[in-house]
């Protein structure tokens, strides 16, 4: 159903993953959509209304010019996926995992990426897409986190960085709300990325769900007019697709993780 047809969305980090599915149904909801990743190569997959676009975050000359882009082209924007994340690189540091070491045996460079390539990019991009959102008295940014900001879980590093995403979002969410704009965290489950099924045959992947799952959470939102009754909150992908009554690309209906469960 082209509930979104009209509407311009930026799904950042898109390479793959999350991203990759978030965009996929954005396309398919009849969006215009523009997708950033580091190698073009890599978003070949975008097709129809789908626009790639080559960019690092952690280069804000390249993010200024992805955004001049979309306003020139478009003229405006409706939807910011804030995917775009770093710290997940070489886990594994000279044959040893490094990930869940305590923090005071962790690599500096995890914490700067998670930021850098994270956070700061989260907030950058919000803040140029919150630009043409005020002027036009509408949008919604979803920034994708995890509850890791409410558990340990992995590593410290990890955890601060899902924190400061929250944070974001709700503290954005009080300076938008005026203006017609919503800001929302969204939790995945486990989703069944390019990464996880490399590993599925020792995961549980019975309650586990799509990258495109948490792109029709998305487009749910998107699609509701009642939207800003959400904003500054975390939502919960299986939670959203209770309320808004979708499954996920299999038929099936993922149950919604608790802090308990994680």
């Amino acid at each position: 159903m082209q509930k979104l047809n009209g509407k311009v969305a930026l799904v950042t980090g898109a390479s793959r993953g999350v991203g990759k599915g978030v965009a996929v149904e954005l396309v398919a909801a009849g969006a215009t959509v523009y997708i950033t990743g580091r190698s073009v190569e890599d978003m070949q997959y975008i097709s129809g209304k789908g626009i790639a676009i080559e960019c690092d975050h952690r280069n804000d000359e390249r993010v200024q010019a992805a955004f001049r882009r979309i306003a020139e082209e478009q003229g405006r924007l409706d939807i910011l996926v804030n995917n775009v994340w770093g710290g997940y690189e070489n886990m594994l540091e000279n044959g040893e995992f490094t990930w869940s070491r305590p923090f005071w045996q962790q690599p500096l460079w995890r914490w700067d990426a998670m930021f850098q390539a994270g956070v700061r990019a989260h907030y950058l991009a919000s803040q140029l897409a919150s630009q043409m959102m005020v002027a036009q008295h509408s949008g919604l940014i979803v920034n994708i986190s995890f509850w890791a900001a409410q558990k340990h879980i992995g590593n410290v590093a990890y955890g601060v960085s899902k924190a400061a995403t929250d944070k974001l979002t709700t503290d954005m969410a009080v300076e938008l709300q005026p203006h017609g704009v919503t800001a929302v965290s969204l939790y995945p489950g486990l989703v069944r990325t390019e990464k996880v099924m490399e590993a599925a045959a020792w995961l549980d992947l019975s309650n586990s769900e799509s990258p495109e799952f948490i792109g029709r959470a998305v487009v749910a939102l998107a699609g509701d007019p009642d939207v800003i009754q959400h904003t500054g909150t975390v939502l919960v992908a299986a939670g959203v697709a209770k309320q808004y009554d979708f499954t996920d690309i299999d038929g099936k209906a993922p149950r919604p993780l608790t802090l308990a469960d994680v």
